[in-house]
């Protein structure tokens, strides 16, 4: 198994069969998106989710939707390094930090409390996975792959203490260091699993503590009085739970995680243990909380001291869940990160934290109210890979970019929400701005401006911040597209909610294509027309080369069309930026005509049917005029409009001329001439002594005009009376008939 880290990259109509008697209508229809009337309209944040698209700086999100001052952040060095995987704070204030690299090997460094760096060893594997102090001041590093252990001491060459040389097993990786007080070194190796003890004291020789059935022993963790150890797997997701202060040493599978992989352990003062497990899913060991609100991401990058090495943009499977097993053995499932990776715990005295990618969060969860966290910190970075705990707070480590930052406990003294960029469709007057909260410690401000997120390279264009009164309105802002809110918290702030108000520009609707399909119904709703004239069409969006507007939906459900040679429908496509209400007029003329008649107003859907008796046969266009009327004054109403390609109405079928026919030497001939006025003939059939109907050609077999002539041959048997009908259609469908008699 290799370990090589990553970076993390950011109709056609359908057709339906036209059964005798039944007619296809494909109507492309679009239902007006929900009801939403023009006038002022609000936008409201309020939610985990929608906190979480805006930025904050020492703001917490709380997951039932609330903001508060969080812990303070605090970059203390931001290195060259791409990835930071191992962190170990120092007595003096500086921190011992292990990297890691795709390729040339790995360093240990030690930063000062104000980011100066230096580099103390330089190691040929690609990462230092774990750091450990040892009780005579010097430093352990672990590294993978090709593991060893090393003993860093002051001016003095890297000692090698544990290596695939040094043991049978030949371990490739080492994942996690403990150390006892009296000097006693745990390492936790993987390919194959197991743990080793390295014991104090002169010329030390590795020894097996424990062999696992797993793939890998990823992390380990020692109780305060240093009598057990506690290590988490990689394979079967086991914790196990290993008596020091025992001749045998004898482990104990303490609890199988529902996922395959432990990567972190944390200890409280009551002794209850906290684990993060990640991978694909096992059956659950415990029911599953809500997972409404849970943070979500999509995209991960290998995961920094993980055994499983992941593709770049492989989606990492199911996230990670956090558990607590207290210490009677109960479990309890604390939170389920859908997506999330956790990479590293440390309980502190206001909850559990826990350090993830593939964003970078930390989050603060509470033991006591399982299903509870708080978002407290952004790294700026993709993944939080390691934390350890100091005095005051935690440090913590990142990859992607590779930064050491630090976390107090205390609430920051004034914390800055900036919200989301809100889009206004279009120049829009805002609003009065709602806020819920303890509004006399919160200092609210807004800006405007029409290029999206004033986004880089074009400088500011935006206003500037301008402080909001309470009940001010409008906003002082300038009237524009976008808009954004800041939040401004001090000690003992609480925001739940901000809502801005806000007027659109009203725009025209607009008529995107209209359609006309003579000898079609569409029946009222309230008359269901019969199963056997009807046939279920299904609605479709067609594209639109207009410009982009708010999407709407098309009509769910089929929709029953009836052939009735007697109705026009019309069906259009329109819609309106704004979202408002529209109401339609439907207006017919005649081609060549000047003046529209109406034909209906005041219709509220998008497709119309009406009796073509309305209209005599000929040639037609129809008119459809939108108007956002509805939900606008007579003077403030804008409407649009289009015309149909001309379609024909012709319910008057043809007119057969004079049917001759003769009988000579047992063949039956026959002429006719067939004509109409309004449209084309489609074909003609004939039928010899009430016999089957059969096809008819035009002289020329062509038939395009509106006047076709016919000659028919065929044989008859037997003297007496034979009779020869014929009927002709037009391209509408009507049809007429004629017969002749001959002795």
């Amino acid at each position: 198994m290799s370990f090589r880290p990553e970076h993390s990259q950011p109709h056609r109509e359908r057709g339906v069969e036209k059964p005798a008697f039944l007619l296809t209508l494909a109507l492309l229809l679009f239902s007006a998106a929900s009801a939403k009337a023009q006038g002022t309209q609000q936008w409201t944040t309020q939610r985990f989710e929608e906190f979480e698209r805006g930025t904050p700086t020492d703001v917490a999100i709380r997951n039932d939707g609330r903001l508060e001052p969080a812990p303070q952040l605090q970059a203390i060095a931001s290195t060259k390094a791409t990835y930071l995987w191992s962190l170990l704070p120092q007595t003096d204030g500086s921190t011992l930090v292990g990297t890691g690299a795709a390729s040339g090997g790995s360093k240990l460094l030690r930063i000062g409390p104000k980011g100066a760096t230096t580099t103390l060893a330089d190691f040929n594997e690609l990462t230092v996975t774990a750091l450990a102090q040892a009780p005579d001041g010097s430093t352990l590093a672990a590294t993978a792959p090709d593991g060893e252990l090393y003993r860093i001491t002051p001016n003095a060459k890297p000692e090698i203490l544990f290596g695939p040389s040094l043991t049978a097993e030949k371990p490739k990786y080492l994942w996690s260091v403990a150390v006892t007080k009296s000097g006693d070194i745990f390492v936790a190796a993987g390919a194959p699993a197991a743990i080793y003890r390295i014991p104090h004291g002169p010329n030390p020789k590795p020894e097996v503590l424990f062999r696992s059935g797993d793939q890998h022993i990823r992390t380990l963790l020692l109780s305060p009085d240093g009598n057990t150890l506690y290590a988490g797997s990689d394979g079967s997701g086991i914790v196990y739970r290993i008596p020091l202060n025992t001749p045998n040493h004898k482990p104990f599978a303490l609890y199988t995680a529902p996922r395959h992989e432990v990567t972190a352990l944390a200890l409280d003062p009551a002794g209850n243990l906290y684990l993060a497990a990640i991978g694909d899913r096992r059956p659950p060991a415990l029911p599953p909380l809500p997972a409404a609100g849970e943070p979500r991401i999509s995209l991960t990058f290998t995961q920094p001291n993980s055994s499983i090495a992941q593709p770049t943009n492989a989606l990492v499977p199911d996230g990670s869940e956090i558990d607590r097993i207290a210490p009677d053995g109960t479990p309890t499932r604390l939170i389920t990160l859908r997506e999330e990776i956790t990479y590293a715990l440390s309980f502190r005295n206001n909850g559990l934290l826990a350090a993830t990618g593939n964003r970078g969060h930390i989050y603060r969860i509470d033991p006591a109210k399982p299903g509870s966290y708080t978002d407290v910190a952004h790294t700026e970075a993709n993944q939080a890979v390691a934390m350890a705990a100091i005095a005051a707070g935690v440090r913590l480590v990142t990859a992607n970019s590779g930064k050491l930052l630090e976390l107090s406990d205390a609430p920051a003294t004034d914390s800055t929400y900036v919200s989301d960029v809100f889009d206004g469709t279009f120049a829009t007057q805002w609003g009065r701005a709602e806020l819920t909260g303890t509004r006399d410690r919160i200092d609210l401000f807004a800006r405007s401006g029409n290029v999206e997120n004033n986004r880089s390279g074009l400088g500011d264009l935006w206003s500037d911040w301008q402080p909001v009164r309470p009940d001010q309105t409008p906003l002082p802002v300038p009237v524009a597209r976008y808009v954004q809110w800041k939040a401004v918290l001090h000690t003992g702030a609480v925001l739940d909610a901000v809502t801005v108000n806000y007027l659109q520009r009203n725009v025209p609707p607009t008529v995107d294509d209209v359609l006309v399909q003579p000898g079609a119904r569409v029946p009222n709703p309230t008359s269901p027309p019969t199963p056997s004239t009807t046939v279920p069409v299904t609605f479709h969006a067609a594209p639109s080369s207009a410009p982009a507007l708010p999407a709407i939906e098309p009509l769910p459900g089929p929709l029953l069309a009836q052939r009735d040679p007697k109705a026009v429908t019309v069906r259009w496509i329109s819609r309106d930026p704004n979202g408002d209400d529209l109401m339609f007029a439907i207006y017919a003329r005649g081609v060549g005509e000047q003046n529209w008649r109406l034909l209906k107003d005041h219709i509220s859907e998008r497709v119309y049917s009406f009796d073509s008796s309305l209209l005599p046969d000929g040639q037609y266009e129809i008119r459809v005029i939108a108007s956002d009327a509805p939900v606008h004054t007579d003077a403030d109403a804008l409407t649009a409009e289009r015309i149909s390609v001309p379609f024909t109405i012709d319910t008057t079928p043809p007119v057969i001329g004079p049917l001759t026919a003769a009988v000579r030497d047992g063949k039956l001939t026959a002429t006719f001439e067939a004509h109409d006025d309004t449209s084309p003939i489609s074909h003609a059939e004939f039928s010899i002594d009430a016999g089957p109907w059969q096809y008819l050609e035009p002289t020329g077999r062509l038939s395009d005009s509106l006047t076709e002539h016919y000659t028919l041959a065929a044989p008859v048997t037997g003297p007496g009376e034979h009779t020869v009908a014929v009927r002709v259609f037009d391209r509408n469908e009507n049809t007429t008939s004629a017969k002749a008699i001959v002795r």
